[in-house]
């Protein structure tokens, strides 16, 4: 029998939970297990269609990811082609070559294959990105280290997170991302506009993050604070996307290379959104697919997310970049399967949410987070086995 000043059990839990490994690690480990899961359910539901796992996770532009990163825009290979079943010298260039680039880094490793090298990237960089928005959660207003804890596993448990885990770019940059909004919020301009820069070179995506950046950065220049920082930071923000628009421009000689290769291959450009509003009302007045109309609810509730940040009082760069990435996404006439995989830099929209939670009874936390990786690890599993077209 225990003295009776002994801890008990709870109390020596309690006090595990707070030990600063267990803090050190928590948001790596929380991220691993919600993707693990994942993993596991498209395991079993991959098995159900009669389909490779491996394959599933390299698909459709994982295999343009994978063979830039084995030969270089000039020797992908011959089979893969754009939408129209066409292929030019240029169309390589509608993917961006930084996650690729870091593929190949690895790929150059004793014993690693090209395969195996894009899912370490992608794991890597999705722990990365964990640690870059518990530290968001964190510094936020009303945040704290359960909020960001939280927010890690809201991510982890998007509806589309399945592709953290697939041989695509999105991983690599939100983890950059994450981290150029954490400079932000803690007005370190130089890590801002480096992560930001760097991002420019991933997705085009970044164009949302540049904008973010930048204004906030010109704002502390007005103020006069910070002294050169926030030029630096709002400088170099753009020097990615930009450097990668002029290459391509370059190469198609074209000012709007980059964009005209999207529209030649994939009919992908912006038309303020005339496409997704069609797309919108068709799926709900006549649904064909739980994919296409969940797609649709999801859109709803990321404008909805957009609204809640600002009653919230999140600050205001976080709202601009969540806000851009979803106007980008509503405004483009591309794929409309791929929207709901386009939400999942909107990262910063699950802050609010992330803050609610926190502020709840651990059981309610546990409960909801729960039903979220369960229908996200199904949802995903779903979009990649037994949907038959491209996300």
């Amino acid at each position: 029998m225990e003295p009776e000043d002994a801890p008990s059990a709870r109390d020596r839990l309690a006090r595990a939970a707070r030990h600063r490994v267990t803090l050190a690690l928590a948001p790596a480990v929380a991220y691993l297990v919600v993707r693990e899961f994942g993993l596991l359910v498209l395991a079993l539901m991959a098995d159900r269609w009669n389909k490779d796992v491996t394959r599933a996770l390299t698909s459709w532009d994982g295999q343009w990811f994978l063979g830039i990163a084995e030969g270089g825009y000039g020797s992908v290979p011959p089979f893969l082609v754009d939408a129209f079943g066409r292929r030019s010298p240029e169309t390589p260039l509608a993917f961006f070559p930084g996650y690729p680039a870091l593929v190949r880094w690895v790929d150059g490793l004793p014993g690693v294959e090209p395969v195996g090298a894009a899912f370490a990237v992608s794991l890597v960089s999705g722990v990365f990105c964990a640690y870059g928005l518990q530290r968001l959660g964190s510094r936020v207003f009303g945040g704290s280290y359960r909020a960001g804890l939280v927010l890690v596993v809201l991510f982890a448990a998007s509806p589309m997170a399945v592709v953290l885990s697939m041989t695509y770019s999105e991983a690599t940059f939100c983890a950059l991302a994450a981290w150029s909004l954490v400079g932000v919020v803690e007005r370190r301009w130089v890590l801002a506009g480096l992560c930001c820069a760097c991002a420019g070179l991933v997705r085009p995506t970044a164009a949302a993050l540049i904008l973010a950046v930048c204004l906030a950065a010109l704002v502390e220049i007005v103020r006069r604070r910070d002294s050169w920082r926030p030029w630096v930071g709002g400088l170099i923000a753009p020097l990615g996307l930009l450097g990668y628009l002029a290459y391509v421009a370059v190469r198609t000689g074209q000012w709007d290379g980059w964009f005209a290769v999207q529209q030649r291959g994939w009919d992908s450009r912006f038309d303020g959104g005339a496409a997704t509003w069609k797309f919108a009302l068709l799926v709900l007045g006549e649904p064909r697919s739980v994919l296409e109309l969940a797609t649709v609810w999801f859109l709803v509730v990321a404008i909805a997310l957009v609204v809640l940040g600002l009653r919230h009082g999140l600050e205001w760069p976080l709202v601009v970049y969540g806000a851009g990435v979803l106007a980008m996404d509503l405004g483009s006439n591309g794929l409309m399967n791929s929207k709901a995989r386009l939400l999942l830099p909107a990262f910063t929209l699950l802050v609010p949410v992330a803050l609610a939670l926190a502020r709840r009874r651990t059981s309610t936390v546990v409960a909801v987070l729960t039903g979220l990786v369960v229908f996200s690890a199904w949802f995903g599993a779903y979009a990649i086995t037994a949907w038959q077209y491209a996300i």
